[in-house]
């Protein structure tokens, strides 16, 4: 599948990771340190993790590369955690450039 619309989501705070499986078709946050997340990615797109803490969300459909972020940024951890709330970093939206023919 070739990309062409990408979405970087940077999770910060304590005992927040993320990883992905399957060839880009599963992705775990883990929210805490016993709590843990399991989002089925969609056909359209990919989800890439480079560090434990950066998800790459790629696709070929804009909307649904961004609906699938949104869907990751609504995660929260569970009550247990109190005042230490998970914050992503806003992300980056690149459009990668076809060929040109000369």
């Amino acid at each position: 599948m070739e990309a062409k619309f990408f979405r970087f989501l940077k999770i910060v705070g304590v005992g927040f990771k993320a990883r992905a499986e399957a060839e880009g078709r599963l992705l775990y946050l883990k929210l805490g340190y016993s709590h843990e997340v399991e989002l089925t990615v969609p056909p359209a797109v990919r989800v890439f993790c480079f560090k434990n803490n950066v998800v790459c969300c790629t696709g070929i459909d804009k909307e649904r590369v961004h609906q699938f972020a949104a869907a990751v940024r609504s995660c929260k951890p569970p009550e247990v955690y109190k005042g230490k709330g998970i914050m992503y970093i806003d992300e980056v939206i690149k459009k990668k450039e076809g060929k040109r023919s000369k």
